[in-house]
């Protein structure tokens, strides 16, 4: 089955998107249809505090799913605004709603030069070699 790829988005080589709130600079996080697919059911998500910073792909947190653990990156140096409390019960949003109601942070982007670096649509779908 084909992964969605929303346009409009950023995304990571490590399967990270960045989704515009509307709010200027300010984007909420997640991983992929085409990420939350490869790990398979997600059981649980570890997530930063409000207020934490982190730069270009640092690790902001770990996502762990029946096959594997991985370490979420952060897709542009930036501050976390906000944490989707959701998932401490429900992980599970991520693997039926990867853009929507399982996003993961919502990160002020300190510096918006980084965007620049990151794959638009067609090219993370090449990424992903159109799985």
């Amino acid at each position: 089955m084909m992964s969605e790829i929303p346009e409009g988005l950023f995304y990571t080589h490590e399967h990270e998107y960045l989704k515009s709130t509307g709010e200027d600079g300010v984007y909420q996080v997640g991983v992929t249809d085409y990420a939350q697919g490869e790990l398979g059911d997600v059981v649980y998500v570890e997530l930063p505090d409000s207020g934490s910073t982190f730069d270009r792909m640092e690790a902001f947190g770990t996502i762990e799913a029946v096959k594997a653990v991985s370490d979420l990156y952060c897709p542009a140096e930036g501050k976390v605004l906000d944490v989707n409390q959701a998932l401490a019960d429900d992980p599970e949003l991520v693997n039926s709603d990867p853009y929507g109601a399982g996003w993961m942070i919502k990160l002020k982007v300190l510096d918006s030069a980084h965007l620049k670096d990151l794959m638009d649509a067609a090219g993370y779908a090449t990424l992903v070699g159109g799985k």
